[in-house]
């Protein structure tokens, strides 16, 4: 359907593509992966016609639609949230408007055997036809569909656009997208503002969607569940798997494996041979088979390997010092701004060593919340304490607004370092890719994924035994989010993380908040039992949500809706008090390993083993098993009665 022809795409000097070649076929299902820079917004930008290859060209056929969300777009205002998705449909409109001109014009003529009457008729057979194919369902009905999967609420639909953040108007964006149903996608990172539901409402649209698909995404899951093909741009050049993502990382290693031993056995074979040739070249007996062997070496077809980006992300947090035992707690808390309360009523605890997420929609309060913890922002009512020793750093997820645009990168960090630290900021500027010129580039050339690196940079300027990360993985690389998230699991101090990928908190968090309807409701586990106890609670309501015109009510569904939620009433309790008993057996399993450990080292400690730190530790550890011991037995005694 579409073909890129050796193209290249050279900015003086440096070649971003380097005559690429490849086809998207109808109902490829495409995911384009690559570093940030590498190519792949402007790769859709050529398929566009946005933009224009150096050389090369791209074919296609003229009919072909194109649907395309990039990363930053123009928002439209003056509408509402329906009217302005409804603008998707105004061709509808303008085939009724000709059905009408066309039945006035057969309504006055009267040459019914002349061959103006009979292209008018066809004319008229062919608007039907697209009628009927386009309009087998209500366009608003597609509509506020669309809407409710994208996580609009019923009472935002006759809102401004203008009255909705950035985020917000992309999704806008997205159903006006989907709603004109494209022969190809062309999506830019489009889960980058969407929340965990409606990115798993989204995954199921495209995998039932019957065009193609050319998908950029650092969402591994996302990518694994709705592409089947992978195409990775690397150093300017296309390499073309027809697996997904994590399938793709398999062969790609097992190619590069591949290739690696074929070369080297190949250079031991060059080396005997150039051997043999310098050891006998002058010896007259030996002239025929050395004359052979020179032909048989210009002859060889030599291997490469093909060329790989080894650059990688080395992060380390420092040690965090101990904090109290309460990191945050919030009482009966209300939240909000003078004209809106964003969440009431809560209670939030977080403790030392624990990992939580705060997830839900957009707009819920999560960095409302970021806010009270840090300080910015008092609560309405409640209380909100910070506990004893807790020293915070902050990764806000603003970063273009925080840092600096005339700054450079090196200058960004030399301003706020002190200590021995400063003599080391290249090396840290180094594990954070920046390396070379790059350290004096200015803030405001700098990539959203660059950026991203320099606001977790500053993170390691001073050892902080609370994070608090606002959605740090937007703009990363899959590679960069994979370090992170390495470095976030063996961080020792307390972690608090707003984001909607589920790979990366998938393994990371042990609880999570969940911000929902001016609530706040704590969730005991991962992030996949989350998903997995959400999942049908999500699929009834948006069944509530759809225009009764659409479907009568069935009376023995909504008789096992309220008998689900009946039951789920019961042992909404005992659900809770089962996901502490579990969290609290998972903390005593680490506890006694820990102390195992210790007690072995204390037996035979060696010379450079602190003996009075690893007491310290060791009493500390106890105090920590007593308690958590303790809860344990207090909560089984709840679940026998």
């Amino acid at each position: 359907m579409i073909s890129l022809n050796n193209v290249t795409v050279a900015y003086g000097s440096f070649t971003l593509l380097d005559d690429i070649s490849f086809h998207i076929s109808e109902s490829d299902k495409i995911g384009l992966v690559g570093k940030n820079g590498a190519g792949k917004s402007t790769l859709m930008k050529l398929i566009t016609g946005e933009q224009s290859p150096t050389s090369g060209h791209i074919d296609m056929p003229s009919d072909v639609q194109i649907g395309y969300l990039p990363q930053i777009m123009e928002h439209h205002k003056g509408r509402s949230v329906i009217n302005e998705v409804m603008t998707v449909f105004d061709h509808i409109h303008e085939m009724e408007r000709e059905l009408e001109r066309i039945n006035v014009q057969l309504a006055e003529r009267t040459d019914y055997e002349s061959a103006d009457y009979a292209r008018l008729i066809d004319h008229l057979n062919a608007i039907n036809d697209r009628l009927a194919l386009e309009t087998g369902e209500s366009p608003r009905v597609q509509a506020e569909r669309t809407l409710f999967g994208l996580g609009f609420k019923e009472d935002e639909l006759d809102r401004p656009t203008e009255t909705f953040s950035q985020g917000w108007n992309m999704r806008i964006e997205l159903a006006k997208v989907l709603l004109a149903h494209p022969d190809i996608l062309l999506l830019d990172e489009p889960t980058n503002h969407l929340d965990i539901e409606s990115i798993e409402w989204f995954e199921d649209y495209l995998k039932s969607y019957r065009g193609s698909l050319l998908l950029v995404s650092h969402d591994r899951k996302f990518l694994d569940n709705v592409t089947t093909r992978t195409v990775e741009i690397l150093l300017g050049h296309i390499h073309d798997y027809k697996v997904p993502y994590s399938q793709y990382v398999t062969l790609r290693a097992e190619r590069i494996a591949q290739q690696t031993a074929a070369y080297e056995n190949q250079q031991r074979m060059i080396e005997k041979t150039e051997d043999f040739i310098n050891r006998f070249r002058y010896k007259p007996t030996k002239s025929n088979q050395v004359q052979s062997r020179i032909k048989a070496l210009e002859k060889l077809d030599r291997i490469e390997i093909d060329e790989t980006d080894d650059a990688k992300l080395h992060l380390r947090f420092p040690p965090a010092a101990r904090s109290g035992d309460v990191v945050f707690k919030g009482t009966d808390l209300t939240v909000g701004y003078p004209q809106k309360v964003v969440f009431h009523d809560a209670e939030i605890e977080i403790k030392r060593g624990e990992k939580v997420a705060l997830i839900g929609r957009n707009g819920e309060g999560k960095t409302t919340l970021m806010r009270v913890i840090m300080g910015e922002l008092d609560p309405i009512s409640g209380e909100a304490k910070v506990g004893h020793n807790v020293h915070i750093g902050y990764y806000a997820q603003n970063q273009e607004d925080i840092l600096d645009k005339n700054e450079t990168v090196y200058g960004t960090l030399d301003r706020i370092a002190v200590g021995e630290i400063r003599t080391k900021l290249r090396d840290l500027l180094g594990a954070f890719l920046f390396r070379g010129e790059d350290i004096d580039k200015k803030v405001s050339v700098l990539s959203g994924g660059e950026r991203a690196r320099l606001g977790m940079a500053k993170l390691m300027l001073s050892s902080y035994n609370v994070l608090a990360l606002d959605e740090p993985t937007n703009h990363m690389d899959i590679r960069s989010k994979d370090r992170l998230k390495q470095a976030l699991q063996a961080f020792d101090g307390t972690l608090i993380v707003v984001s909607h990928d589920r790979d990366f908190l998938d393994g990371l968090v042990d609880k999570l908040y969940e911000f929902r309807d001016g609530k706040v409701k704590e969730h005991l586990g991962g992030v996949s039992d989350f998903l997995a106890k959400r999942k049908l609670e999500s699929l009834q309501e948006l069944e509530r949500r759809l225009p009764a015109e659409e479907k009568a009510p069935d009376v023995k569904k909504v008789q096992a809706q309220e008998t689900f939620q009946a039951r789920k009433t019961v042992s909404k309790e005992i659900r809770k008090i089962q996901n502490r008993v579990d969290y609290l057996e998972k903390e005593i399993g680490k506890l006694e390993k820990r102390q195992a450990a210790i007690e072995k080292i204390l037996s035979a400690p060696g010379k450079d083993d602190d003996v009075m730190e690893l007491t310290r530790e060791y009493l500390e550890n106890k105090r920590s098993l007593d308690a958590f011991t303790e809860e344990w037995s207090q909560q089984m005694e709840k679940l026998d009665s």
